[in-house]
């Protein structure tokens, strides 16, 4: 089967994602899907397709002139470790719109390696940046 990559809306499946982050992901789960429905709206989102299958997923919030922050990355379970999220981030960092950027981020609990392989490192000056972080911002 052809595995295809598309940042094209209207092929991707958000109930599909809807229903990974809120109920597999360790970062998105619970999330109201009205939020959700706001996040997606507001991004640059791709879809691993896999014979027109979505298998996939990622999505990039930017400015798209100076600086851009990776998120919500995922292959669905039975199709880890063929290759495929690594198809999907070289589609996502070759994006025209994401191209000469000053600052790319993400975060990661587990995938360190991965991202290393697109030049991605611990900051080279961690104490000039900080954070407001909310773990537990989508449980009632």
């Amino acid at each position: 089967m052809k595995y295809e990559i598309t940042s094209d809306r209207s092929r991707l499946d958000f109930d599909r994602v809807y229903g990974f982050l809120n109920g597999q992901s360790y970062w998105a789960n619970g999330i109201p899907r009205e939020l959700f429905d706001r996040a997606m709206a507001n991004s640059l989102c791709f879809g691993g397709m896999l014979g027109g299958e979505q298998i996939a997923f990622a999505r990039v919030i930017s400015d798209y002139a100076t600086f851009a922050n990776l998120v919500d990355v995922y292959v669905e379970r039975d199709f880890r470790g063929m290759g495929y999220a690594f198809a999907l981030l070289e589609a996502v960092f070759a994006h025209p719109d994401l191209q000469g950027l000053r600052r790319f981020m993400l975060a990661t609990s587990d995938a360190h390696h991965l991202y290393a392989r697109f030049g991605f490192h611990t900051p080279a000056r961690p104490e000039t940046l900080m954070e407001r972080y909310h773990p537990d911002v989508y449980r009632l």
